[in-house]
């Protein structure tokens, strides 16, 4: 037995030994496999790094250099990983100088499908000129995803460059709290009609608002024809808001509903529309575009002109009851004062504001003062006025009348620096905006 259970350990042993030896090859084999695998991950991960940072240098503006120090590295599930070295990654979409634009493209973000649930910050940073604004969309701890999210929202004209960061969580909660304090800042009751509010704060926050909505314009982001290059500089937004303001004030009319109608027409953009619309007359005007003739009838051309996309025909109307207008046109700037004779060719959109306020004026009086009405007609006629674009106007309008309140209401100064209390994460926001001195006050 003795012998048998020897001889019986040792074929035991032996057998071990064999296995030993040919599983040591195999498991080697595994790890050179595993190892080359990792390596060509990281090598394909890097290549796709390198060729969306190409694509960015030639397409994207760029922003400030990346603050990151090296990504960590983690093979997941047979995949490479690149990660933020703080586990939080965040892309930087945006900086400003002005408050309030900052705080649109924020809320703007915010609205967005394609980054639906994932945290917005807006983040002041102080400078010796001035505070700067930086618009930061909170990521998947994953480098290459959060490029993909970028550059996709890059590609749909969303944001004009960005760069990738990995701050601390100290910093994003420092972060979640001036979101915060913005967005209370931003949803405070306005205390002031806009036209009541000081000239040059209300001038600056409305062309902030005209050029948000003209960069935002989906053929802007896009750049398709024909709004390509039609952008304003921020001197012909601040003209053009000085224009609505005068015009709003001599045809005492509300500055939001001028507002909400530029909005809903075209987005402040100065360009034509509806090309192919076309009316019958009886007899064809000095100036008509003639395409047809029929029965002592003429086809003529009827497309939309300007910001205010009045048609042809609109503004020989707009044009018959200036003539006839009893008002001191005097009290407007040169550049507002149509002439006595209207030339097709030479309406610029210092004029087409002043025609579209007087339009807007000649509807409220019709209506006796029903601004819905009003709005309506502009856009349907007299007779059938758009209940629907009276609505879109109104939420236009409404937003705009909050935003630009606000920001001219704090007469240049920052959020940063108007007394808002913030109460701390769980508990129920409070916020206090202090009255400004009496002698400031203006009559509703």
């Amino acid at each position: 037995m003795g012998m048998t259970e020897g001889i019986d350990g040792s074929a035991a042993s032996n057998s071990v030994s064999r296995r030993s030896r040919v599983s040591a090859p195999r498991d080697k084999l595994k790890s050179r496999r595993y190892w080359v695998g990792a390596v060509l991950a990281l090598l394909v991960a890097v290549l796709m790094t390198i060729v969306i940072m190409g694509w960015g240098r030639y397409h994207v503006r760029p922003l400030r250099a990346s603050k990151n120090v090296l990504p960590t590295l983690r093979y997941v599930d047979g995949e490479v990983v690149l990660e933020g070295p703080t586990g939080i990654l965040v892309g930087k979409v945006g900086t400003y100088s002005d408050e309030l634009t900052a705080y649109l493209r924020f809320d703007y973000l915010k609205g967005l499908q394609s980054i639906s649930g994932k945290n917005v910050f807006i983040v002041t940073e102080e400078r010796v000129a001035g505070p700067q604004y930086d618009i930061c969309i909170e990521l998947p701890n994953d480098i290459m995803a959060a490029y993909q999210t970028l550059t996709e929202l890059m590609i749909a004209g969303h944001i004009r460059g960005f760069e990738v960061e990995s701050p601390t969580a100290s910093q994003i909660q420092h972060w979640e709290t001036e979101t915060t304090l913005f967005n209370i800042a931003y949803q405070q009751p306005v205390r002031h009609r806009l036209l009541h509010l000081p000239r040059r704060a209300l001038t600056s926050a409305v062309a902030s608002f005209i050029l948000f909505k003209i960069r935002t314009d989906r053929r802007v982001r896009q750049r398709l024809e024909p709004a390509v290059g039609k952008e304003l500089s921020i001197d012909d937004a601040k003209t053009f808001a000085g224009d609505m303001i005068a015009v709003a004030e001599f045809y005492e009319i509300p500055l939001d509903m001028l507002l909400g109608i530029g909005a809903m027409e075209n987005n402040y953009l100065d360009i034509r529309g509806d090309l192919k619309h076309a009316v019958w007359k009886k007899h064809a005007q000095r100036g008509d575009i003639i395409l047809r003739r029929r029965r002592g009838r003429v086809l003529v051309s009827n497309y939309s002109i300007g910001p205010w996309q009045i048609t042809r025909e609109t503004l020989r109307y707009a044009h018959s009851l200036y003539l006839i207008d009893k008002r001191d046109y005097g009290q407007l700037p040169a550049r507002l004062v149509p002439p006595k004779k209207l030339d097709f060719e030479h309406v610029d959109s210092h004029i087409l504001t002043t025609y579209a306020g007087l339009l807007l004026r000649n509807l409220l009086d019709y209506f006796h003062g029903d601004v819905q009405k009003a709005q309506g007609a502009y856009n349907g006629g007299r007779q059938k006025p758009n209940s629907e674009y009276a609505s879109g106007v109104d939420t236009v309008a409404s937003y705009a009348r909050r935003v630009v309140g606000l920001a001219a209401g704090r007469k240049g100064n920052a959020v940063s620096e108007t007394s808002l209390v913030v109460a701390n994460k769980g508990d129920p926001l409070q916020s206090e905006i202090a009255e400004p001195p009496v002698s400031e006050k203006k009559p509703e």
